[in-house]
């Protein structure tokens, strides 16, 4: 006998093996459809909801700290494209005196102990506005972001490229000699100069799908430790 439920956006049904499939409504498109039965089958979607996480992302977090130990001795921590906040959660379980700013364009619901911006990374004043919120210079700093997608896959991936390398320009400037930088990027043709524009920065840099990411997804995540300061610059005496 075959069960249905209530989807979060409508009716669905489930199949014989457990599945749920999504019923035809008139205000979705096929794409929209497809988005949701993928939710309602994502065991990461389930698991989220059932430990009070903001997004499935959260899972992404924890596979690279278990495999990486990002988080094991962090006091300051910045979040670039920090919505809805799972990552955040995250940092905080297992720091909880830590520093942590996230800022992003979207607005986040407030988090305890974590110190919030609604603003694009790119403002003029965004930089000071985390610095001063801080404290310090971070141990950590992590990016998630992904730029809004239009459907070329060409424009889409270097607009996200962009943001990468947004972050890491500034993850320069905010982390601490031997800090981390983390950061969501997109499996494609400059791969290789990004690579080396991080081994200019970082002593060890390794790509990783960690399992909580979509098999079907183009995303990978780079992992870049050791961070290496920039030699101030030498003025040869006039």
């Amino acid at each position: 006998m075959t069960g249905s439920a209530d989807g979060p956006n409508g009716p669905s049904g489930r199949s014989r093996g457990g599945k749920v499939r999504v019923k035809t409504a008139k205000r979705r498109t096929t794409s929209s459809n497809r988005w949701l039965e993928r939710q309602l089958n994502d065991p990461y979607v389930a698991a989220a909801r059932a430990a009070g996480y903001r997004s499935r992302a959260a899972f992404k977090l924890r596979e690279l700290d278990a495999q990486f130990d990002l988080l094991g001795n962090v006091d300051r921590v910045v979040d670039l494209g920090a919505a809805p906040g799972g990552w955040c959660q995250i940092v905080k379980a297992r720091r909880p005196r830590a520093s942590v700013v996230g800022i992003d364009l979207l607005e986040i619901d407030a988090l305890p102990g974590v110190t919030l911006f609604q603003k694009d990374i790119l403002d003029d004043d965004a930089e000071a506005l985390i610095t001063e919120a801080l404290g310090g210079p971070a141990d950590l700093v992590m990016s998630d972001m992904a730029a809004n997608t239009v459907g070329h896959r060409a424009t889409d991936y270097l607009r996200t490229m962009g943001l990468i390398e947004a972050g890491l320009d500034m993850a320069t400037r905010l982390l601490r000699p031997g800090g981390t930088f983390v950061a969501k990027v997109l499996a494609g043709g400059g791969d290789g100069a990004l690579t080396a524009l991080l081994r200019q920065h970082f002593t060890q840099v390794k790509h990783v799908k960690p399992p909580a990411s979509r098999k079907d997804s183009s995303e990978w995540y780079v992992v870049a430790q050791g961070f290496k300061p920039a030699a101030p610059e030498v003025v040869a005496p006039g």
